[in-house]
């Protein structure tokens, strides 16, 4: 049984970006990594805009200009804007090329089809230069930028339809175990709901992963080797539910081992989750995650997501950590570390009551882990502790 922060160790240097690159539309490549510079073709803006709706002004140094038209976005006329002369204009469009300004039309009266400055206005007021944003060939976004919803909008700006990308992972989730039966059905005596399946692929989804399969095992050996065998073939990751503990039925451990995988470690001195297993066999990633619902997903936040993101190209992947004042006594009950489901507020945080790693009702309320190490036994109210922002 290995400390936490060895396990971090173990999976951050067994975990590599993937060298796969794929060419994407951007309107797929949401939180998506680019594995080039994207270069703008264009000048942004492509021409010289005006900011605001007002006049465009043919010259700055007089007070009375004649109205002589309008210029509306999308127009591409370019009007011979003399001094003296104005030109109705509106948000967006193009500005004439002698224009030396714009003012904007609370600043204006309009008399007799003259307009009237109440104030003075200095050259190049309310005009976006041409290429003020990003000029041509200039890099838009660098490799290792992750594609945002405004990422996406900023480069169809510019008339990108396409990006390279880091390839994410395809996964598999195999969930274990003769007792569970899917949400919908009538339980029997002895069985219950399984919900880590769901519940690891919509934590997955939430993050930017598609390309999820799901598998359903009884506790039988030969069945679980064949799947293991198949699922680690065919797949980037391997997320199994259950059946890594040392029980008559858990059978994941053996048929792993007989697959010959290369174990990194297993079980980590934590609570809960203490039997999490880490393996990698031909390119592929594995981890069997404990069966009780809260360890499972505690486990996938600590461990699992960051090393899926590692492997898409994110250069930040572990989940964002900060400190806050605990407004709650709470003791340990014996020597591993912990994670704590948690509510943050700004600097304080409150741990939930039902820590129990079958638990899910107060990691449905939590959006944060409170981390506790070895070394830490108690928490007194106002101690400082350190807090894992859930997504």
């Amino acid at each position: 049984m290995i400390a936490v922060e060895k396990a971090l160790e173990l999976i951050n240097n067994n975990i590599k970006k993937t060298d796969v690159i794929i060419t994407i539309p951007i309107s797929k490549a949401l939180g998506y990594v680019l594995a080039k510079d994207v270069l703008s073709p264009i000048n942004m803006p492509p021409f010289r805009q005006s900011a605001m709706d007002g006049y465009a002004l043919g010259s700055v140094e007089e007070k009375t200009f004649d109205l002589i038209g309008e210029v509306k976005a999308g127009d591409n006329t370019d009007p011979n804007l003399e001094p003296g002369k104005a030109i109705r204009i509106f948000t967006g469009a193009p500005v004439p090329s002698r224009a030396k300004a714009v003012i904007m039309q609370e600043k204006v009266e309009i008399q007799n089809n003259q307009v009237l400055l109440q104030e003075t206005v200095l050259p190049n007021a309310n005009i976006r230069p041409l290429g003020e944003q990003i000029k041509k060939d200039d890099i838009a976004l660098p490799e290792g930028t992750v594609i945002t919803a405004a990422g996406v909008g900023y480069l169809a700006s510019l008339g990108i339809t396409h990006v390279q990308v880091y390839q994410k992972p395809s996964i598999a989730i195999i969930a274990t175990g003769n007792e569970l039966v899917p949400p919908g059905q009538t339980l029997k005596y002895g069985q219950i709901y399984e919900s880590n399946s769901i519940m690891l692929s919509t934590a997955l989804t939430d993050v930017g992963f598609a390309d999820i399969s799901y598998f359903k095992v009884e506790d039988e050996y030969d069945i679980t080797l064949a799947l293991l065998e198949n699922t680690i073939t065919h797949y980037d990751a391997v997320l199994i539910s259950g059946g890594i503990s040392v029980g008559d039925y858990d059978f994941v451990g053996k048929a792993l081992r007989a697959l010959d995988v290369d174990e990194i470690f297993y079980k980590v001195k934590q609570k809960p989750g203490k039997p999490l297993y880490f393996a990698k066999k031909q390119g592929t990633t594995i981890f069997a995650l404990p069966g009780n619902p809260a360890s499972s997903l505690s486990c996938f936040y600590i461990y699992v997501l960051p090393a899926l993101l590692k492997i898409s190209g994110y250069k930040e992947y572990h989940l964002k950590q900060t400190t806050a004042s605990s407004n709650l006594k709470y003791a340990k009950k014996g020597q591993r570390a912990e994670f704590l489901k948690a509510y943050a507020e700004e600097d304080k945080v409150t741990i939930l009551d039902g820590q129990a790693s079958s638990m899910l009702r107060s990691f449905a309320q939590a959006n944060a882990l409170v981390y506790l190490p070895e070394d830490v036994t108690e928490i007194n109210i106002g101690d400082t502790v350190q807090v894992i922002n859930l997504p």
